[in-house]
């Protein structure tokens, strides 16, 4: 493209006054940033809005015809109130205008136009304020000019603000096409024509002034594909330059750590589990370091395959490193870890094994002691194993022979950690990379937002695992069942197992709790006031807390008491935040309560779910929700309850909820770039990007041929400059 002035100001292109709005309400600052704010949708001059479907608070253009006009003097002080009436046909939004008059000469009975302002109720009427408006000329289908004013009687409505309003903003995007240069289109010709692909001057030029709906179908899918392609180029050029890099070839033994855990355990492995494991093993044999992301489903398995993946490194002469995202989740890993390889944890301890490795834990509230104990065990290689949270990460730790990084729960990190833990590796070598979500992937987010990254999936449960029944209990209907629910919490307490209660904020006063559901008028249910309420309602049983304002200590010795019937007073009900929501591990839980339930999203509630029915017991969870039939809530309680197929609840939940941001902290730099991508309309189109860019890499892998798409890709991929610079 044009650089130079894609990247020029605004202010010298449309003006000082246009410039600062268009800077300050919408951060518009060059001529690239306001070509790419692309029309939200389109009105036809004879069609207009639906005013039943505004909605209180938005910001809106409409287009609407004026029913009536009426001034009027107002009662409490001087001055006049001009009160315009506009309608689609059927529905009716108030106009109103202070000491303004002589706005009657033009507002008249009959016109039609766009009018803009923020959507509100006043006293059962709905009304437009702060507003501003655009008649459509009189006579326009008579005047040529006026025609073209309104380009073709399509009409682009912007996002706009209070500062701006859209057909400023058309305006502003009419001076900047007059004035564009012929743009050098860094997808590569023999790519656009395949794809049918329009130039990108065209492209602009359609999508802010289309002549058909079929122009803005055609431009749309033009720019669209740029943008699938610009992120799958980021991603496969990420990747080649990784591959480049160097890593030291860990091939284990069969007669080693892993044969020795394989031995001990008291399941077959699954063949899944099998499979991944054969495709690590490869990867950590190669001198290419290995970037691999591990997904499947709760209780599939994943931290077992990580293990064996370990030993396989130690057994070759390196450490490997678990990075959690909370203290909780370290402190579970460790606890696990250590129990599953039993005497292979204990090197020159009694009862240890002849072949052990050690395994420690390093998490920012171990005391000074502890703290100087690990990194000792780290930096001299008694430490096989290390697990712990972004204290591993810290320039003070320093490994003696970093092998692999295994990060958990991928979701909560990025790039930009991934890269610390790549540049720990010994020399010149770089570690080999394993990441792993608990949070099935369909493939098209998998794509999009871990394209960079080879895909081992576990689609199946490993024997033993118990099913989960999940039931929908609304106290609002019946107050009966809502009874009932305590009354199961006291049968399951009743014969020894565990029951997790989760609210969707810790007190009252908890402003930070997850809320996404629309009814948000209610109170919502919360720890400390539930277990409150549960030590009147269930005397005769021990009720904990946990939650994030809790010391790490203090929640370590929540979750011991939880988790352990022989340990001092034993907690046989846990009221918590979702600081349980991942990892968490206590075989004799067997039922989770969700009170609130619509207020979580389907992901963290099929997690929530996932930490009962681990140790061969039945589990139940029921989801305590007083969502209407028919919300947003309640249709993705039902999805829940109707599956445990957690790849199958990550398609619906793609498909229910509204686009927002799929690509999370992962590739948040390139998130920001998107603005007509869609991952579920566009499957195929990321997918034909992907193919495309591919074709291109193997033919040019330095991408030499193509300088303006390797200029364009180096400049969106910020957090691939930060991953060189580290690694």
């Amino acid at each position: 493209m044009n650089v130079e002035f894609l990247a020029t100001p605004l202010k010298s292109l449309v003006g000082g006054k246009t410039a600062t709005a268009l800077s300050s309400s919408l951060g518009i600052h060059t001529a690239e940033d306001l070509l790419r704010h692309y029309p939200r949708r389109y009105a036809e001059r004879g069609q207009l809005t639906n005013l039943r479907e505004l909605i209180d608070g938005e910001s809106a253009t409409i287009v609407a015809e004026i029913k009536s006009v009426t001034s009027r003097s107002m009662a409490a002080k001087r001055g006049s109130i001009l009160e315009v009436i506009v309608t689609d046909g059927t529905s009716e939004i108030s106009v109103t205008f202070f000491n303004q008059k002589w706005r009657e000469r033009d507002l008249r009975t009959g016109r039609k136009g766009l009018f803009a302002g923020q959507v509100s109720t006043y006293r059962g009427r709905r009304q437009l304020a702060h507003p501003h408006f655009e008649l459509f000329p009189d006579g326009v289908d008579d005047d040529p000019l006026a025609v073209a004013a309104y380009a073709g009687a399509i009409l682009p409505i912007y996002a706009a603000s209070s500062k701006t309003t859209s057909w400023n903003i058309a305006a502003a995007v009419r001076i900047l096409l007059d004035t564009m240069p012929e743009l050098i289109d860094p997808i590569p010709i023999e790519v656009r024509e395949k794809s049918g692909l329009l130039s990108i001057n065209s492209a602009l030029r359609m999508i802010h002034i289309p002549q058909s709906r079929e122009e803005v179908s055609e431009s749309r899918r033009t720019l669209a594909f740029h943008e699938a392609f610009d992120l799958q180029g980021v991603l496969l050029l990420r990747r080649s330059k990784m591959a480049a890099m160097i890593a030291q070839s860990r091939t284990g033994s069969d007669e080693g750590l892993r044969a020795d855990l394989d031995a001990r355990l008291p399941y077959v492995l699954t063949s899944g589990q099998v499979r991944v494991g054969e495709e690590i093993a490869t990867d950590l044999s190669s001198t290419r370091p290995m970037h691999r992301l591990l997904q499947g489903d709760v209780g599939s398995g994943k931290t077992l395959v990580a293990v064996r993946a370990m030993l396989d490194v130690i057994d070759a002469g390196g450490q490997a490193v678990l990075l959690a995202p909370t203290e909780v989740l370290a402190t579970q890993h460790h606890r696990s870890i250590t129990s599953l390889l039993g005497p292979i944890a204990e090197p020159g301890m009694l009862g240890g094994a002849q072949r052990a490795t050690k395994v420690v834990l390093l998490t920012g509230s171990l005391r000074t002691a502890e703290r100087r104990a690990a990194l000792l065990d780290i930096i001299s290689g008694d430490a096989g194993i290390i697990i712990g949270t972004h204290s591993v990460i810290q320039d003070s730790v320093e490994f003696h022979d970093l092998a692999l990084a295994v990060i958990d729960e991928q979701h909560r990190f990025g790039v930009e950690q991934r890269a610390v833990l790549a540049s720990k590796g010994s020399g010149e070598f770089r570690p080999h990379m394993l990441v792993m979500t608990a949070t099935p992937i369909p493939r098209t987010i998998a794509l999009t937002a871990f394209g960079d990254l080879d895909v081992s999936t576990l689609d199946e449960l490993p024997a033993g695992r118990s099913p989960i029944t999940t039931h929908i209990v609304n106290p609002r209907e019946s107050a009966t069942l809502y009874a009932r629910v305590w009354e199961r919490v006291e049968e399951e307490v009743a014969q020894g197992h565990r029951v997790f209660i989760v609210c969707p904020r810790i007190d009252d006063e908890d402003s930070e709790s997850e809320v996404i559901d629309d009814d948000s008028s209610r109170p919502m249910a919360s720890v400390l006031g539930l277990a409150e309420d549960l030590a009147e309602r269930l005397p005769n049983i021990v009720c904990g807390v946990m939650h994030g304002r809790m010391s790490a200590d203090e929640k370590d010795d929540a979750m011991q008491r939880f988790r352990d019937p022989a340990s001092e007073n034993p907690i046989q009900v846990l009221v918590s935040t979702t600081v349980i929501e991942v990892g968490v591990d206590v075989p004799i839980a067997t039922m989770m309560v969700i009170m609130d339930a619509e207020r979580f999203g389907m992901s963290a509630l099929h997690q929530l779910r996932g930490r009962v029915g681990r140790g061969g017991l039945p589990g139940l969870c029921l989801l305590v929700s007083n969502a209407e039939s028919g919300s947003p809530g309640h249709a993705r309680l039902s999805a829940v309850a109707a599956t445990t197929d957690g790849f199958e609840l990550a398609q619906v939940d793609l498909e229910l909820r509204r686009e927002g941001d799929v690509l999370g902290s992962s590739q948040s730099g390139l998130q920001s770039s998107l603005r007509l991508l869609q991952v579920v309309r566009d499957a195929e189109l990321i997918e034909e990007a992907r193919n495309a860019v591919s074709q291109v890499l193997a033919e040019d892998p330095g991408l030499k041929k193509h300088p303006e798409l390797l200029a364009r890709l180096n400049e969106l991929d910020t957090e691939q400059t930060s991953f060189l610079e580290k690694a």
